[in-house]
């Protein structure tokens, strides 16, 4: 059965044009080609990057954050409950008044202390802004060296400047050192983070994050096994061109060096929308749909390929959406940005936990210091 399904998988007529096929991807006369079972390399690279991120992330990315005055901020624990535990690991974090009133009737606490127990017991999960500095740090420094590494590699390439050059002599494309370090590389990043999603920090936009992974781990893949390998290039160079500006500012912002982050924002952004909303839907994406069929008769693998290159670009509006609408805020008013697209509802907010009491009660939701409410740097009170 096995062997069946890999036959239709890899059927010729599905990956090829008409008239091409496997046997043209042969290693001959000193000329090397990408195949399939090279992508096993990217697995213990993955792991590899698992055990560097771990590394990193201690002797660097802490320090690093420390020197910049972010620190770990450690929150109170709640008292253990067997009916709020249970209530919030099994039905809500956030207990309707119904359910509060059920809880009161079941512990015989009072609805302010059962609701005072479930905000801290929220705030209690909530990671810290040390783990999402490092985590930023770590994507910054993959992402710039990603960048650099893929302006090497392409350089000195025709088709970085005519991109009707990535189809010239397709499918046999000669495979350069530089460009099987930069896919497996790439490859082995993205599985490495694919890995990691249960420990990272959760997202606002995380179903979008677990689709954007896939769609790039599959389209490196498939465009690696069909010899894609020069559009595959192009496009990784274009993600890599603005993704570490995102994560720089985001540092600047956790380490609350407002005025650096908000212009390294305005930098990303003008990057982001020429590059995923100019150049990769009216560059890039024009020579992988239109140019090919000016070559070939369109076949699977065209349709393939360009439907996963279809999601990328989904993903870029709904990105460039919040970005857009983060870039103007900054313009229009003196507000100060923030991750809305990643970070907004994990906002720390572990002020709850320090504010005044009077007589064993909390005299208002919102952090006090010096005895006077403290409000964040959207000039807006925390709830």
């Amino acid at each position: 059965m096995l062997e069946w399904l890999s036959e239709v998988f890899w059927q010729e007529r599905l990956w090829f044009p008409e008239g091409l096929g496997w046997a043209d991807l042969e290693d001959r006369d000193g000329r090397v080609y990408a195949k399939p079972r090279d992508l096993w390399v990217a697995v213990p690279i993955a792991i590899m990057f698992l055990l560097i991120r771990q590394v990193f992330e201690r002797f660097v990315a802490t320090p690093l954050a420390l020197m910049l005055g972010v620190k770990e901020i450690v929150r109170r624990r709640v008292a253990y409950n067997q009916t709020l535990e249970s209530h919030y690991c099994n039905e809500s974090k956030k207990p309707t008044q119904s359910s509060v009133v059920k809880m009161c009737k079941e512990t015989g606490w009072t609805e302010r202390h059962v609701q005072r127990w479930f905000r801290r017991r929220r705030n209690q999960d909530r990671p810290n802004v040390l783990k999402k500095f490092c985590e930023a740090c770590w994507r910054f420094t993959f992402y710039l060296l990603s960048f650099i590494g893929g302006l090497y590699a392409l350089i000195d390439k025709p088709w970085l400047y005519d991109l009707e050059e990535m189809w010239k002599g397709f499918p046999t494309l000669t495979l350069l050192p530089s460009q099987y370090w930069y896919y497996m590389l790439e490859l082995g990043f993205y599985l490495s983070l694919l890995f990691s999603v249960a420990s990272d920090v959760k997202r606002k936009d995380f179903k979008e994050h677990i689709i954007h992974h896939v769609a790039t781990i599959t389209l490196i893949s498939f465009s690696w096994c069909v010899n894609y390998i020069r559009a595959g290039t192009l496009i990784m160079f274009v993600h890599d061109s603005a993704d570490y500006l995102l994560e720089s500012a985001k540092m600047f912002n956790y380490a609350r060096w407002k005025n650096a982050c908000n212009y390294i924002f305005i930098l990303f952004a003008a990057i982001f929308i020429v590059t995923r909303l100019i150049v990769f839907p009216f560059r890039i994406m024009y020579c992988t749909w239109v140019y090919p069929v000016t070559l070939y008769a369109p076949f699977f693998g065209y349709y393939f390929l360009n439907g996963l290159l279809l999601v990328l670009q989904c993903l870029h509006i709904f990105w460039a959406v919040i970005v857009i609408r983060m870039a103007l805020r900054f313009l229009t008013t003196d507000w100060s940005v923030e991750d809305e697209r990643s970070d907004k509802d994990e906002t720390d907010d572990s002020g709850e936990e320090d504010e005044g009491m009077k007589n064993g009660e909390r005299k208002k939701n919102r952090p006090i210091q010096n005895g006077q409410p403290t409000y964040n740097n959207n000039h807006s009170k925390k709830d």
